[in-house]
């Protein structure tokens, strides 16, 4: 009898729900799981799929083409011939491609191998800057990017591109790019106009990403007209929007090619023929005052050249400069430090950005502020000895102290009036004319009106010509002392003001702009380097139009100040017979005043004034020049003509030049006389 009960289940009834329970969850997992995937975020996959297939080629714009005033080419493009090799279309068999690579070495200098391939070696790789041999270029580009062409060897010579050009049949996979790059036939000669272009910095990328430029292959203005008109000048990329396999292959467009558009063509206002008169003048000045003190005296300097009457620059040379040719391709290091370590600073643009004080120049703003204020009638003669003493005072309790204030004539000039003040730049005169000296003038002009009749000529503000870095000067008051200095404006330093001394600060243009305006008659002309823009066709499609900011006898400007030095909401004009004496008594000051001696015989009628500047700035100090009584001194010239109908004013500055008359005014001379012998050769070819 068998005594055994029912068969007994293998499995107990909770492991088998546990299994069916894990085998739903697993399931019921990966079921949401592809829900998710192909349901919830199906766009995002196919967007990603999408774009893996597809890529957009951006097609280089043609940059404009910059000419002078009368046709010269100052910046084109040029072809630039690159060796490059597609490693996706080189033989397979090796022995052939080593063929090749042999000879492709002997025709362009580069080894078939050299250098290791490490990690950091690799990263910082950049296409025609590596010490790379082929074979190891080669390994990189197959690595990258098989399909795309990759730089082995850039700028060769065109008679060596027609060779690989023949050889592309047997060389498979060896190609010439043809690459445009800025050519600048003018060289340095107009360097600090035109600047030159370098890649896109890195922090401004996506900036320019957004405007449709290619980081690493395009490249943007870095100085001069270059990078101010970018816009008009760069263009707009076109692009292709192509579909590509897993290796970067293109296979076919995906939509129609958009067309690049050309960047825009510019004509400057500048004659180079007059640049290269300017240039030689201001070079040739400073290296005969250098050898005649058998030292380097002076070591940078600035001459410019603009019409009063429509603002148009001629000329702009500041100097040193640099050699932008150098810089077409990419901006060699080493040059490029060079450069940055010269203490005299070529990369910076002295005309515009170097703040200096004006000294004797500067005058003019008093000059034309006593008489319109009627500080002082303009035929009344004051006393003018060697040196006068006034009292310096902080505030109006302060019992002051005794200071001298002395004029550059030894003996001082006797009797001055308001003509002679300015021909022979008498201190004196304009000390007592602007502080006010004893019951000879009671009230001087005053700082506060010193600084409005400045910043009418232009003086402390930008004048917004094309190009970068332009400084704003300085026309102090105690308002700027207090808020900067943390003291309070002394009598004293208003009679210094009043030199163009103390804490006065101007740009070279800024200086010319403030004689271009006087004599232009009182209007302010914009400045402007720009004469017409182009198209690529060479039409017209911005004229040039002279733009009047202002006119100092029409516009009112000029603060009124009460008793109380307060300002009263008032403004008021310089009177039109104040500019014609400023004008008289620049023209003395060539007929028979500071300036008589450099322009004497000169047949063309100018007018100008002299500037003495006295400076103390880091340079003089490690020079030890900064010695009490006996500070070294720029100096300066502005000059225009002709007299009665100015169409050129010209400034010369010299860094440590000394005396204007000596050293600035043949310079302006010499300008000026090349600018009239240019009009006589033009209005000779135009009668032929």
């Amino acid at each position: 009898m068998n005594n055994a009960g029912p068969p007994r289940n293998r499995f107990e009834d909770w492991r088998v729900k546990f299994i069916y329970a894990l085998v739903i969850v697993i399931f019921g997992f990966f079921n949401l799981r592809l829900f998710n995937l192909q349901i919830l975020q199906s766009r995002a996959y196919v967007d990603q799929a999408e774009e893996n297939r597809t890529t957009t080629i951006s097609i280089p714009a043609q940059r404009g083409i910059i000419y002078d005033r009368n046709g010269i080419v100052l910046a084109r493009n040029i072809a630039s011939y690159n060796v490059t090799i597609t490693t996706a279309n080189l033989p397979e068999d090796e022995g052939a491609k080593q063929q090749i690579f042999r000879e492709l070495s002997e025709l362009i200098n580069v080894p078939v191998t050299h250098g290791r391939l490490t990690d950091e070696t690799v990263k910082t790789f950049t296409p025609c800057q590596t010490d790379f041999g082929i074979n190891e270029i080669v390994i990189i580009a197959d690595t990258n990017a098989p399909y795309t062409p990759m730089r082995i060897k850039c700028d060769i010579e065109q008679e060596t591109a027609m060779i690989i050009s023949e050889k592309s049949n047997d060389w498979q996979g060896v190609e010439v790019e043809i690459e445009p790059i800025r050519e600048y036939p003018t060289g340095e000669l107009t360097a600090e106009v035109i600047g030159f272009l370098g890649p896109i910095p890195a922090a401004l990328e996506e900036e320019y990403r957004e405007l449709g430029f290619q980081p690493g292959r395009d490249k943007v203005g870095y100085a001069g007209v270059e990078a101010t008109l970018q816009d008009t000048l760069g263009g707009k990329n076109g692009s292709r929007i192509v579909e590509v396999d897993v290796a970067g292959k293109i296979i076919r467009d995906l939509e129609p090619p958009i067309d690049p558009v050309a960047g825009l063509n510019m004509k400057l206002t500048i004659d180079t023929r007059l640049q290269a008169a300017a240039k030689a003048a201001l070079v040739g000045e400073i290296q005969w005052w250098n050898r005649y003190f058998n030292e380097i005296r002076s070591s940078n300097g600035v001459v410019i050249a603009i019409n009063p009457k429509t603002g148009e620059v001629l000329a702009l040379v500041s100097y040193p400069t640099f050699e932008n040719n150098r810089m077409t391709r990419f901006i060699p290091a080493y040059y490029y430090e060079q450069l940055s370590v010269d203490p005299n600073r070529p990369l910076f643009n002295h005309a515009v950005s170097a703040e200096h004080p004006p000294g004797s120049v500067y005058k003019m703003a008093t000059a034309i502020g006593a008489i319109n204020e009627e500080v002082v009638s303009p035929y009344r003669s004051l006393e003018t000895p060697e040196k006068i003493t006034i009292i310096e005072k902080y505030s109006p309790n302060d019992p002051g102290t005794p200071r001298e204030f002395v004029d550059w004539k030894e003996g001082g000039h006797g009797v001055a009036n308001f003509l002679k003040g300015i021909a022979w730049s008498v201190d004196v005169y304009f000390y007592k004319i602007s502080g006010g000296y004893g019951d000879e003038v009671p009230e001087g002009l005053g700082i506060w009106r010193m600084s409005e009749y400045a910043r009418a000529l232009g003086c402390g503000q930008e004048t917004g010509i094309e190009l970068p870095g332009e400084a704003d000067g300085l026309v102090p008051d105690p308002t700027w002392k207090r808020i900067n200095l943390s003291e309070n404006w002394s009598t004293g330093d208003t009679y210094i003001a009043a030199m163009g001394q103390g804490y006065v600060l101007s740009t070279p243009l800024q200086v010319l702009v403030s004689f271009a305006i006087l004599a232009n008659d009182g209007k302010y002309m914009q400045p402007t380097l720009v004469h017409t823009v182009m198209d690529s066709d060479l039409n017209i499609v911005e004229p040039f139009i002279p733009q009047e900011l202002w006119d100092i006898t029409t516009d009112p400007l000029i603060e009124i100040f009460d008793e109380n030095n307060l300002p009263s909401g008032e403004k008021k004009i310089v009177e039109s017979w104040i500019i014609d004496l400023a004008q008289e008594g620049m023209r003395m000051a060539v007929t028979e005043g500071t300036a008589e001696k450099p322009f004497k015989g000169m047949e063309i009628p100018t007018a100008g004034k002299t500037g003495t500047a006295e400076y103390c700035d880091n340079v003089a100090q490690e020079k030890n020049l900064c010695q009490p009584g006996n500070w070294p001194a720029h100096a300066w010239y502005i000059g225009y003509g002709p007299y009665d109908d100015p169409e050129i004013a010209v400034v010369a500055f010299v860094y440590n030049g000394g005396e204007g008359a000596s050293v600035a005014a043949p310079i302006v001379r010499k300008v000026l006389e090349a600018y009239f012998e240019l009009k006589e050769i033009d209005q000779a070819k135009t009668a032929e």
